[in-house]
């Protein structure tokens, strides 16, 4: 139980740095966003409604480290100002529409790329001299050392323009309204599919290579041979002994994947004009909105930090040693 606790403080550290670097970022920037709205209204704001705007966005004249306690106030209660791009709506009410698509196609991405990865890396590993152990990790390394924007933009080009198989943008069709539907569900699989599928190449390569050679080092370990040499089935031995020891470092490295995938997907929505968190990142830097970019790099890396913790709770599960030593 210590080793958790021990988990859960630094990760606890880590976010008050992450909220700490949001508070001062801004206030590093050129401008500020009372004044990116008032040039959107093109000067026709009266000084005390600047002034008002100013205070709105949290940029009084109060000492710095009021600001900051305030900040951490607004942080704790999920207030993360108000949005440039979208005024008055608050940022909170913003990221959650786009982080709803940003986690379908990002989760749904990793989760994908890991499973399958890890899968291919078993197979491959056990017959590793094949055809299998030939083709397919050279085909998704060489695939997987292309930015994800290249293949999105490659495959929205073939598949979706030339060949039409899938649709070239959106998350749903436009003549559709959000319903919990088959027939809008089915539209958004079909629409999510191909951004989801570039992320998947693109990703896939390094969990099965990963895998492979976990395999292939766990394999000549003793306890693999004795469960051999007690005559257990292949698939028993593949999967109980060789596999579950294997999987360990894909499982420490899935957290990271995350945060690797959500960037990459940044990109890919770009591409796709899918309307998660990529398209109002854009949108924000466009206008200068920085309580959106604050909001969207905080949840980003708070998500992050928490995909890290979970995973810390999968390996002490899967691994005793850890439970030994925490004990």
């Amino acid at each position: 139980m210590r080793y958790l606790l021990r988990r859960l403080g630094f990760y606890a550290i880590a976010a008050w740095a992450a909220l700490t670097i949001n508070f001062f970022l801004p206030r590093l920037m050129p401008g500020d966003p009372a004044t990116a709205l008032f040039a959107r209204f093109k000067g026709r704001l009266s000084p005390e409604a600047m002034a008002g705007l100013r205070e709105a966005f949290g940029l009084t004249d109060a000492p710095l480290i009021t600001q900051y306690v305030t900040y951490l106030g607004h942080v704790l209660r999920g207030d993360f100002g108000t949005s440039v791009t979208y005024y008055p709506q608050p940022v909170s009410e913003v990221i959650i529409t786009g982080l709803l698509w940003t986690l379908l196609l990002a989760g749904t991405a990793v989760i994908l790329s890991f499973a399958i990865g890890s899968i291919l890396g078993v197979i491959v590993a056990w017959w590793r001299g094949g055809w299998a152990d030939t083709l397919l990790p050279a085909t998704f390394a060489f695939l997987g050392a292309f930015p994800y924007f290249w293949l999105a933009m490659v495959a929205l080009y073939v598949l979706g323009f030339r060949w039409g198989m899938f649709p070239l943008g959106h998350a749903y069709s436009d003549d559709l309204s959000p319903a919990w539907t088959w027939t809008f569900i089915v539209d958004v699989a079909r629409h999510a599919a191909l951004p989801i599928a570039t992320v998947v190449v693109a990703t896939l390569g390094g969990w099965m290579l990963g895998m492979r050679n976990a395999m292939i080092s766990v394999l000549g370990s003793d306890y693999v041979a004795l469960a051999r040499a007690k005559g257990l089935p292949p698939r028993r031995v593949v999967v109980r002994y060789a596999a579950r020891n294997a999987l360990l470092p894909n499982v420490t490295a899935f957290g990271m994947a995350i945060g690797f995938a959500l960037s990459g997907s940044l990109l890919t929505e770009i591409v796709f004009s899918y309307p998660g968190q990529g398209y109002l990142l854009v949108q924000a830097v466009r206008n200068q909105d920085y309580p959106l970019m604050q909001g969207i790099f905080l949840v980003f890396t708070l998500a992050v930090l928490g995909a890290n913790f979970l995973v810390d709770l999968v390996y002490f599960w899967l691994d005793p040693r850890t439970r030994e030593v925490g004990s």
